[in-house]
């Protein structure tokens, strides 16, 4: 018995010290460095002046709700985009091959890229406004509003086509007699869709959900360049606290609390497809 422990051990250790080294480690800096300890600079000690100061100040106040949003908005937007085009891609159509190919342009797009696509396309005196002025159609501000709607078209742009890969491969993967089965006893496309696709689809809406909703959290290029003057992203804060202040005690703490935010938003998603699990009788996770 003993040995057989040592060689499980033996086996998970390399992973297991892979993932403590470069994702244990380094999280555990940032959450010490909040506090002072073991930060780079020259204030060290422990210290809560940091949250503080993130907590005290407006602009960090308002730029980690922004931040936020420009993590939760977007997602959601490029979820309803990617569950019906999943579904559309895993049907057989004239031209199939040739939108697969298309739909995935973006994702070999650089984001500072589709930023700047979104700013010719969009921005005042841009592609779309030239277009559209000579019939009387003027566009609203998307660039720089207090919205923030060019970062999410630039947002959704790119995370439509990774999300839809990653559904799709889960919509893929559910078995065709299930289907039959369910169209067999009446049900129809939208209730199959809700009731059988999407509950089994989970595990690969939840990976395409939050990975873009982390990637979201810790944008910075795009909102740089396509969001309001005020209030900025937690993102572009830490980045001038960081090389421009050379305050990494804050920085650590700003990187905490977006690490926080995206725990709790995990916890919170498991525990709602939980409960859309539960409702139509598929597996509780």
């Amino acid at each position: 018995m003993t040995g057989r422990r040592a060689a499980v051990a033996i086996l998970i250790l390399p992973a297991g010290g892979y993932l403590a080294l470069f994702f244990g480690l380094p999280l555990l800096l940032a959450f010490l460095g909040g506090f002072g300890l073991f930060t780079r600079g020259a204030d060290t000690g422990f210290t809560l002046e940091h949250y503080r100061t993130l907590f005290g100040t407006r602009a960090y106040r308002d730029g980690l709700w922004f931040s936020t949003y420009l993590a939760i908005v977007p997602t959601l937007v490029s979820l309803a985009l990617s569950l019906p085009l999943a579904v559309a891609l895993a049907q057989t159509h004239p031209g199939q091959r040739l939108f697969n190919m298309l739909y995935k342009v973006p994702l070999v797009v650089p984001g500072i890229v589709a930023a700047f696509i979104v700013m010719t396309m969009f921005d005042r005196g841009g592609l779309a406004a030239r277009v559209l002025a000579p019939v009387g159609i003027d566009l609203p501000k998307l660039v720089r509003d207090q919205w923030a709607i060019g970062v999410i078209i630039a947002t959704a742009w790119k995370a439509v086509p990774f999300m839809t890969l990653i559904i799709g491969g889960s919509l893929g993967a559910i078995n065709r007699d299930i289907l039959s089965a369910a169209r067999t006893l009446g049900a129809g496309p939208l209730a199959t869709f809700w009731r059988i696709q999407v509950p089994l689809a989970l595990p690969g809406i939840t990976a395409a959900f939050l990975l873009t909703f982390i990637g979201g959290m810790g944008a910075y290029a795009v909102p740089n360049l396509l969001g309001p003057v005020y209030p900025l992203p937690l993102s572009v804060h830490m980045y001038v606290n960081a090389f421009e202040r050379n305050n990494w005690g804050l920085v650590s703490a700003m990187g905490t609390v977006l690490s926080l935010i995206s725990i709790a938003v995990l916890l919170a998603y498991y525990r709602a497809t939980r409960g859309m699990r539960t409702a139509y009788g598929g597996e509780a996770r």
